[in-house]
């Protein structure tokens, strides 16, 4: 890697009493990665290790190898010089790319350790903190989807990642589609998961889902990212977010930003929306049948534009459903990057 694309920096975090943990956890439930309500950013946090079991690496002792685990949320935060300004990231794992592009209000905090964690198996995983989130330079204004794809190229020439597997969530895969119109070159495979097509023609998100979303009460969040019957899958979420040293988000005015790109997006007045129907990428469309947030005829939709695009609805998953069926969405993944 160039000197320029490896300047990073370490930081550096206090150890917070439990109530302020507790505080955190609150925070991070009514932010959740695809969900909105702004807050401040880079807040201390505990720093409980990573609980994932997944290995990267073994150590030779008298008793034999030693398997150390892939430790997520350890990995610190890197800031790239781009064509773009400052770009925050995290790398995680060895073998081909794997570029994550989260979605609205969201950081690289909001990808739970061990998604990730599985992912880093196999794949060098990319994370990375979209305009204005985190340590990212903010864009100018209006914020456009096309914009924060451009902003992702330039990450991904400065990293020198060639062409790169991206999986992008909700509003992260409606940057992923455009980063496929505009620079195809870098782009393997798509995996777009719960997320719209720019074409204007898009079942809209129904009223109450959309209150809920924007709602300062953490449990109207959580009910439009995982249903009822997914409560054990929104805790283990939930405990795996605030594992990060430093659980941050963006601020109510990047927040406010990125909502008036998506309206652009899903109305068809972002330009490139419009010419996803060019890509001819491998793509993935996944979602749950029971999203809130896109209603599965979207992602019949967005799965219908590109030739030989793949869909995978699991039933009874909500919006978060990559984490809720992680199980079985993962292997899914895998074998699609193959």
């Amino acid at each position: 890697m160039s000197e320029v694309a490896n300047k990073a920096r370490r930081r550096d975090h206090a150890r917070p009493s439990p109530l302020r943990t507790v505080t955190i956890l609150l925070g991070a439930v009514a932010v959740l990665a695809a969900g909105c309500g702004g807050g401040s950013s880079h807040t201390a946090s505990t720093t409980t290790p990573s609980t994932s079991t997944t290995s990267d690496s073994t150590a030779a002792t008298g008793d034999g190898p030693v398997v150390r685990p892939l430790d997520v949320t350890g990995a610190p935060t890197e800031i790239a010089d781009t064509a773009a300004g400052r770009v925050g990231y995290r790398t995680v794992g060895a073998g081909s790319p794997l570029l994550l592009v989260m979605g609205l209000s969201g950081s690289m905090d909001d990808w739970a350790p061990a998604f990730v964690a599985t992912l880093a198996a196999d794949h060098k995983v990319v994370m990375m903190d979209n305009a204005g989130v985190g340590d990212t330079a903010p864009l100018a204004s209006p914020l456009s989807i096309t914009e924060m794809a451009n902003q992702t190229s330039a990450l991904i020439s400065t990293l020198r990642l060639g062409s790169v597997a991206v999986l992008g969530w909700s509003m992260g895969g409606m940057i992923a589609q455009a980063l496929a119109v505009l620079h195809p070159a870098q782009v393997s495979k798509l995996v777009l998961a719960a997320t719209q097509p720019g074409t204007g023609h898009v079942v809209p998100i129904p009223p109450a889902a959309a209150a809920a979303v924007l709602s300062a009460n953490p449990t109207e969040v959580l009910s439009v990212l995982f249903p009822p019957s997914a409560s054990a899958a929104e805790a283990n979420y939930v405990a795996g977010i605030i594992s990060y040293p430093s659980f941050y988000q963006a601020s109510a005015a990047t927040v406010g930003s990125q909502a008036l790109a998506i309206a652009n997006w899903l109305e068809g007045k972002d330009p490139t929306g419009l010419q996803f129907g060019r890509v001819r990428i491998p793509t993935l469309v996944a979602d749950g049948t029971l999203d809130q947030l896109d209603p599965s005829a979207n992602d019949r939709t967005l799965a219908a534009i590109v030739p030989g695009a793949s869909l995978l609805l699991f039933p009874g998953a909500g919006h978060a459903f990559l984490f809720q069926d992680s199980a079985s969405f993962l292997p899914d993944v895998e074998q699609f990057l193959r």
